[in-house]
Parts: C-alpha cells; structure tokens; sequence
C-alpha cells in the first residue's frame, strides 16, 4: 500500500519541499548552519531523515482525516491540509524543545520565532500534501477516462 502514487507522491513532495525550506531558513536565513556540533553531512543526513518521517506523518494524517471526513475534498481542501499540518508543525516544535534540539539559547523570541517557522514549515508540507493527492487523482481521472 505504501507504494501507491497517492501516498508516494505527496509523502515525496512534502519532504522534499520541507527540507528545502529547513535548508533556506537554517542555511540561508539564520546561518545556523555554521554553529553546527556534528558534521554537516551527518546533519543533513539526520535531517533529511527527519523531514521523511515528518512527511509521513503528514501524509498518513490527511488521509485519515479525508477517511473519517474531518476534512472534505470539496471545500477549502488544501486550506484544511496546511491547517493539519500546521497542528503537526507545532508538535515537532513541543517534541524538539523537550529533547533541547535547538540551535540557539531558549529566550522567549527565539521560542516563539522557531515555534511559528515550525508550524509555516510544516503547513506548507501539509499544502504540498493536498497538492500531491489532488496531482494523483486527476492522473488517476485521466488514466480511467484514456481507458474508456
């Protein structure tokens, strides 16, 4: 089941788009990149890693939602997904403070500030998800209508 394009292609593309994004924050954005304790390869490694489980996680929560129609195909689909995966983004942030896998010291602007990037981030995973199912179930409209 794993291997169906509507859990692949939006598991894919949410983790390839939140790590890109993790990348430009950290990398770019903030340099904290440069403050690192382990090697950068094993961090983007160990990231790389992370944001597929993240994206995952996403994947599986959208379609469990649209499975017990907490979220509707009809309205406001992918406003609803990045709502999902906003909630998931502010349990990663809860999750990685209480582990104390920050790059800075904890001051109250630095704990609101990565809170709210978290949850942008993982929003748009969320939207990326919606994106990747509404993709697959029009290829899978086309490809049914092509066969009749």
């Amino acid at each position: 089941m794993l291997f169906k394009r509507r859990i692949l292609c939006p598991w894919l593309l949410s983790a390839v788009v939140m790590f890109g994004l993790s990348y430009v924050w950290h990398g770019l954005a903030l340099t904290d990149l440069d403050e690192l304790r382990i090697p950068l390869g094993a961090y983007l490694a160990l990231s790389a890693l992370a944001y597929l489980v993240i994206g995952l996680g996403i994947t599986f929560a959208v379609h469990q939602a649209i499975l017990h129609e907490w979220i509707s195909l009809k309205r406001a689909f992918p406003l609803a997904s990045m709502l999902l995966g906003m909630v998931i983004g502010f349990i990663v942030y809860l999750l990685a403070y209480v582990f104390g896998m920050s790059f800075t010291d904890r001051g109250v602007t630095h704990m609101v500030a990565d809170a709210v990037w978290q949850m942008a981030e993982q929003g748009i995973g969320g939207l990326m998800v919606s994106l990747g199912l509404m993709y697959d179930m029009h290829r899978t409209f086309m490809e049914a209508e092509k066969a009749q």
